[in-house]
């Protein structure tokens, strides 16, 4: 599993003073970029080639409230590679505490957003 750090600032939070459920969504696509960055995946250097990688699905499960000033921990970690898509698992955690747990397809899609076979290098770079 990769970790991928977010302190919540004032702006993430909303009337109630916890962390506006929407903003989950983003912090759990920017550990994405950076578990495959990790794994020597630049997406903006596959957009260049005409590769997207977009959001099909997404189950998640709100369990806690984070809150202003917390440091919360993103883990993230591909449970299926298929031809076409990918399959994320993530658990976003304040120390031992879940708080929201997500399951996220991404496809692989062409300039014209179309389904098209994930490329083997990427597939090797996942697996190494």
């Amino acid at each position: 599993m990769e970790h991928y750090q977010k302190r919540i600032y004032y702006h993430d939070t909303d009337a109630g003073k916890v962390v506006y459920y929407a903003n989950y969504l983003r912090y759990l696509e920017e550990a994405r970029t950076e578990y495959l960055r990790a794994k020597g995946i630049d997406l903006k250097e596959l957009t260049k080639q005409g590769i997207w990688f977009v959001v099909k699905n997404v189950d998640i499960t709100y369990r806690a409230p984070g809150r202003y000033a917390d440091i919360l921990d993103i883990l993230s970690e591909i449970t299926k590679t298929r031809n076409v898509s990918l399959e994320f698992f993530q658990e976003v955690k304040r120390e031992d505490e879940t708080l929201v747990s997500a399951k996220t397809t991404l496809v692989c899609v062409t300039d014209k957003f179309r389904p098209s076979p994930i490329p083997q290098e990427i597939l090797d770079k996942l697996t190494s």
